[in-house]
């Protein structure tokens, strides 16, 4: 059975609205964002809706993997909403910056498979948003940069420690000092993203690439791609001997597991495994 699942983070200048839409195959879902008269810029609202829709993905146990999109074309985040922060007084600044790296850690810390579809303009807080995923993909003529420095501030979304560790200290300082703006091909380059697509007449060449990223990862067990995440993020923040316990801790989780023995059982069968996620 094939159903279809999208959470669309819809912004108008009427208000906003949230909606499910059908879009793709069974346990990937789509969060796409379409704020367009504001560039997806990140508003106290779309915070506000972005928080939601990850707090009720959390626990939902049908997601197999999220995908992070535009709606809007050209634009994937502009970053902060510098219309409204300037209007903020200083002393709504910095729990404001808060809260959008609370909701951005929330979704480096969800549970399953994370992949950013880059198709357009992704700076400051959208670049940040894009480094909380597992998986980054964008078109040729994305724009990406960390671009705080001109506004005489600095990543406040977890840029400073996300980009270091995605393509190393050295050049990290280099482009957030620089403030410089990447394409996709100078982002896959340095590493800041996995694939890099020639943009389509349709202008979404980096959301299908994630639709295929995420439709390979569906048949493999839930159980295991959970766990595999876990012991990777929680490895990479150790060294390597603590790391190996981690791995020893997150494998042990499969092995009481209908799943694995589901598996095991295909594969004598010669047939794809029917897994459940338990």
């Amino acid at each position: 059975m094939r159903t279809k699942y999208k959470n669309q983070l819809s912004e108008g200048t009427g208000g906003n609205q949230s909606r499910n839409e059908e879009v793709c195959d069974t346990g990937i879902v789509v969060l796409g964002i379409n704020r367009a008269y504001g560039k997806n810029s990140l508003s106290k609202n779309l915070i506000k809706m972005l928080s939601k829709a990850v707090d009720a993905l959390k626990s939902d146990k049908k997601v197999r993997t999220i995908i992070i999109r535009s709606e809007v074309p050209g634009i994937f985040c502009a970053g902060a909403d510098l219309k409204e922060r300037a209007k903020m007084p200083s002393s709504e600044v910095g729990p404001f910056v808060s809260k959008i790296r609370a909701v951005i850690n929330d979704i480096a810390n969800l549970p399953v498979p994370t992949i950013a579809a880059i198709d357009g303009l992704a700076l400051g807080g959208g670049l940040e948003l894009a480094l909380a995923c597992d998986i980054r993909v964008a078109a040729s003529s994305a724009k990406m940069g960390l671009v705080e420095t001109r506004l005489a501030i600095i990543p406040g979304g977890g840029g400073t420690q996300r980009l270091p560790r995605a393509i190393g200290m050295s050049l990290a300082k280099e482009l957030i000092f620089s403030a410089r703006v990447l394409d996709g091909q100078e982002a896959k380059a340095v590493g800041l993203i996995s694939h890099v697509l020639e943009q389509n007449q349709e202008g979404d060449a980096a959301y299908q690439k994630a639709l295929d990223l995420a439709r390979e990862f569906l048949p493999q067990g839930p159980v295991a791609m959970r766990v595999a995440k876990l012991a990777i993020n929680q490895g990479m923040e150790v060294d390597l001997v603590t790391g190996l316990a981690i791995e020893e801790a997150c494998y042990a989780q499969t092995i009481s597991t209908k799943d694995r023995l589901e598996g095991l059982l295909a594969f004598k069968e010669k047939r794809p495994p029917r897994y459940k996620g338990e």
